[in-house]
Parts: C-alpha cells; structure tokens; sequence
C-alpha cells in the first residue's frame, strides 16, 4: 500500500509541476509551501523519512528550474541542483560540526556500553526507579541538568535512560517525548547554553531597527516568564510522569509497553545512534557506574570548558576593543556569558566529545576490558549506527536550503504583515512562528526569519516593553512549537533516535500533546497577558489548565475502562 501511495505522489508531482511553476513564476508564492508540504504529508502516509524528504527537495529544486526550460530536460537539471544542495549542506561548518560531533558521540556511546557503564547505570538507576512514574522523572531530571545544549542533551539523555525505562516496560515514544520536551526549551530558557548567542544577537538587532538602545541579556531575561509553551511543555511532562496518565496515541503505545511488553511496535522502524541492546559488555570487567559518570561528566565539563575557551578565542580575534577588554579583566558572570555565546558551539562540543572519548577509552584499557584495537573498532561500531540519522539531517537541511530559494518563509512572514489587534499581535505572532518552523523544520531559521519584523511590529503597535518582551517570547517559543511537530526537524530526528524510537511514531505521539499545551498556551496566557493580566496568573491558569487536560483526558496504561476495580493499580500507585 506504501508502495502505491508513494508512486501515486510521484504520478501526480508529475503531472501537476510543469502547471505550477509558471504561475510560481508569475508571483503565486503559495506554491512555494508545496516541498515542505510534500514531504511532511507524503512521510505521514508511507512512514519513510528519507524518502520524503528526497521527493520534498526534488520537488522544491524541480519548481526552481521549470521557470526556464522544458519540462523533461528539468528533471535533469532539477537533479542537478538537489545534488548541489547535498554538498552546500555539509559545506556549511555548523552543520559539518553537528555531523562530526554527532558521530563522535556515537562513539563514545558505543565504548561506555562495552565497558557496561550504561548497564551499570541503569541497574543503579532501576534501584530507585521503581515505578514509570520515577523512571520519567528521572529522565526529565537528566534532560534538565543537561541544559546548555539540546544536541549533546538529546545524544546523552536517551541511550543512558532507554534501559531503565525499558525494565519500567515505558514505551520508545514517551522516552522521546520526554527527551525531545526537555532538550530544545531547556536551552532555550537557559541562562548560558548555545542559543543564548544567537538569541542575543537577534534580540539587539531588532532592537536596534527600531531606535531603542536595550541591553539584550535584559531583555532576554525578562522574556523567560513569557515563555509560555516551553514552560508549560515542561510542566506537562512532570504532571503526566507522576499520574502515570496518558492519552491519545502515547497511550496506545503505553499499554502496548505496559500490557504486552512491547516498548516498540512489531512494525517499527527503529532509529538508533547505537544499538546498545546489541552491543555486548565486555566479560573483563565489572559493572561501574564510574565507566558512564566519569565520560559523560567528561562531556559535559569539558563542554563548558571548550565553549567558554572558543568564544574567548573568538572575542579576542574578533577585534572588539570594548569585548577584548571586558574578557581580559576581571573574571566574572558577564565575561563567562559573553564569551559562552561568542562560542561555536558545533566545534566545542566535538572537541569535547573526542575528549570524552579519549578518557573512555583509557580507562578501559586501564581496567582491561578492551584492547586499543577493539576500543577503536567499538567506537567506529558506535560511529557507523549514526548513519541513517546524518542522513536525514542533511535532507532535511537540503529542503531547509530549497525552501530559502523559493522564499517560502517570507511567504508566511507576509501574511502576518496586516493590521492586527494588540491583544492578538503575541499569539499571532507565537502561531506563524510554529507554521514556518513546523514548514522548514528548523527554530534558529525562524526565530532569525520573524524577529526582525516581530519587534517592528510590537513596537509600532504599542512601545511598551513588557509588550515588545512578550512578543519576542512568542517568537522564540513558536519556533520551538512549530520545530517539535515537523518530522523534518534536526531536533525531532535526533529524539527519535536517541530514543530508538520509530521517526513517525514519535511525531504522531509528540503531536497530539504539543498542540493541546500550545492552544492553552495561545488562551490563558498570552492573550490575557496582552489583556494586561499578570504574567504569573497567565502561567498559573496555564498550568491549571495544564494538568486539568491530563487528568480530564488522560488514562492509567493499565486502566482503559476504570482503576476502581484494580487493586495492583491502587498499589502501584501508592508505591508512586
């Protein structure tokens, strides 16, 4: 049936783009939205991603070059340019960096499961994760502690914990609801992370078109109540791990863990960085919780040293007077931020994923649990099981790079461009936010697509600062919004295989509790916050609303009818 589908979607791009591209041609930039749409719709129906995603840029590149030209020889010419996006894709340093650290930290993967580190852990853990419940919580606490950046939080968080939640019989989807929930708005809110910068920049560059000198950290800071879908998502998640409710396809997929043992369907395409079901520990040595702690603290100390040194590299050659002088004075919180959010954080976090590597591969051989010869097959075995996500992230960075041509995003952003009441602009704002990033798959592009025109606008409506803070708050959180539905999202990619989880059904599962948490968001808070209600009522009815949906709409696993007449549940729950 896939089969057909997918040869009908090719019949009919066919069919329909030699009709399309001249009216494209002549300004119908509607048209432009139809790659994304492709891919996104055709991914839901077949449940193949990189074929999706194949088909979505050749569409985008086929509409491109079919304005000149006759139908046939743009075929050619459209595979052409594709190919050309392949490599201006892994040309791009930031994205090279992400391929190379994401490798790296499949390796490093790879050697702490082999030295039984990820055992080790997940036994500990299992001792004081008794129920579901804790195992969440546990998860969420993790994806919390690793909150500078959401790459090296979901890369860490899901091969360490997917033992544990697997012993709770807690399904793949909701191991990646819960890393994907706690990495993006974690760094997000984060004083010091690897967005900061770049949120920072965009913050006092709009600031700047509008005439008003702001310092941007200020505002950034008086942003973060604001951040509503980020907070509330956050919320959910801790609400529906301790009630243990669900509802909607994540609580299919739960009873499915919770009856049958199945923490992933029978029919699942599994994405995973590294198989450590599969990889054996080695007999050499015994179980250590230090064979996990001390690389994974290695990565993240070592995180935070190399973010901190690049940036002050980077200030220091810059040729900022004002920012050389700041960094040489003085240590303190301003030279640490700053130079933190002058970092490259894709080569920071590779030197220290190489780094832990090093240090998991001498203790190892210290402990003699493997040769240097199998620490290095192991880590290329490690490596090697990141493939298929490298691949979807650079289709989905060549439709990223296909999309920017046909100006599909200022397509979006020029709808919004009409009068629109004050007490709407936050949550208009917050909705077109998640529209093109759910579209182009990517938060950074559409936070540095509408704050440039976001703050304009809050301005020229009402000059007010607590207006304008809230109105950059719904840009950053709609793009968060709109990046934790698509599938083609680098972050919703990597949550799945963090996870080991099927692509399609993380996002089916994810999507029916980002959308619901988003409406109240849209509602209780930033409406009436434009109203003039308090911030923190806003985020108190959100959060009442919060729980009152997972309570109204969420079952027990194990309860599809009714829990009054099971009393394992009543003790499962009293032991929670």
């Amino acid at each position: 049936m896939k089969r057909y589908v997918t040869l009908a979607f090719i019949l009919i791009f066919i069919v329909l783009m030699p009709l399309i591209a001249p009216h494209y041609a002549q300004g119908w930039k509607i048209w432009s939205i139809m790659p994304p749409v492709v891919a996104i719709t055709l991914a839901f129906l077949t449940k193949n991603v990189v074929v999706s995603l194949f088909i979505g840029i050749f569409s985008g590149a086929y509409l491109i070059v079919l304005q000149t030209g006759s139908p046939f020889s743009a075929i050619v010419r459209a595979f052409v340019l594709l190919t050309q996006e392949f490599v201006a894709a892994l040309s791009d340093s930031w994205n090279a960096g992400i391929v190379v650290q994401t490798f790296t930290i499949g390796g490093l993967i790879a050697l702490i499961s082999v030295m039984g580190g990820t055992k080790a852990i997940a036994e500990k853990l299992a001792k004081r994760a008794r129920t579901a419940a804790s195992a969440q919580i546990y998860t969420w606490l993790m994806g919390v502690f690793i909150f500078f950046d959401d790459y090296a939080n979901l890369l860490t968080v899901g091969p360490i914990m997917r033992p544990v939640m697997d012993k709770m019989k807690v399904s793949r989807e909701k191991l990646a609801f819960i890393i994907d929930s706690t990495a993006a708005p974690i760094a997000d809110i984060a004083l010091i992370s690897t967005w900061i910068g770049y949120e920072l920049g965009l913050i006092k560059q709009a600031y700047a078109a509008i005439g008003v000198e702001a310092n941007a950290y200020h505002v950034f800071i008086q942003t973060i109540p604001y951040r509503f879908y980020s907070l509330l998502i956050l919320f959910f998640i801790v609400v529906s791990a301790l009630s243990r409710r669900d509802f909607g396809p994540m609580l299919k997929a739960e009873r499915r863990a919770r009856l049958e043992g199945k923490v992933f369907s029978d029919d699942a395409q599994i994405m995973s960085a590294v198989d450590t079901e599969r990889l054996q520990v080695s007999a050499k040595g015994k179980l250590k919780v230090s064979n996990a702690l001390i690389p994974v603290l290695t990565l993240i100390i070592g995180a935070f040293a190399a973010l901190f040194y690049n940036g002050y590299t980077n200030i220091i050659n810059g040729g900022d007077a004002a920012m050389i002088a700041l960094v040489r004075g003085p240590f303190n919180f301003t030279v640490f931020r700053e130079c933190f959010s002058a970092a490259n954080a894709s080569i920071a976090l590779t030197q220290s994923a190489v780094l832990a590597s090093l240090v998991a591969i001498f203790m190892g051989w210290r402990q003699r649990i493997f040769s240097l010869k199998d620490a290095v097959d192991s880590w290329i075995k490690g490596a090697g099981g990141m493939v298929i996500t490298v691949t979807i992230l650079i289709l989905a960075w060549s439709l990223s790079g296909v999309i920017g041509k046909l100006g599909t995003a200022d397509y979006l952003v020029g709808i919004i461009s009409g009068k629109i009441p004050p007490f709407l602009l936050a949550a208009v704002i917050f909705i077109f936010g998640a529209l093109i990033s759910f579209a182009t798959g990517t938060s950074y592009g559409t936070m540095g697509i509408l704050m440039p025109l976001a703050v304009p606008l809050a301005f020229a409506v009402s000059p007010e600062p607590v207006f304008l803070y809230m109105c950059v708050a719904a840009v950053l959180s709609g793009a968060i919004f709109g990046d934790h539905c698509s599938p083609i999202s680098d972050t919703t990619i990597l949550s799945s295989m963090g996870a080991a989880c099927d692509h399609i059904a993380h996002v089916n599962t994810q999507i029916i509790y980002a959308i619901p948490v988003a409406l109240i968001a849209i509602v209780l808070c930033f409406i009436p916050s434009a109203l003039g209600l308090p911030v923190w009522i806003s985020l108190l009815l959100g959060a009442i609303a919060t729980a009152g949906l997972i309570y109204s709409f969420g079952r027990h696993p194990e309860a599809p009818l009714s829990e009054r007449n099971k009393p394992h549940l009543k003790k499962e729950k009293a032991a929670e």
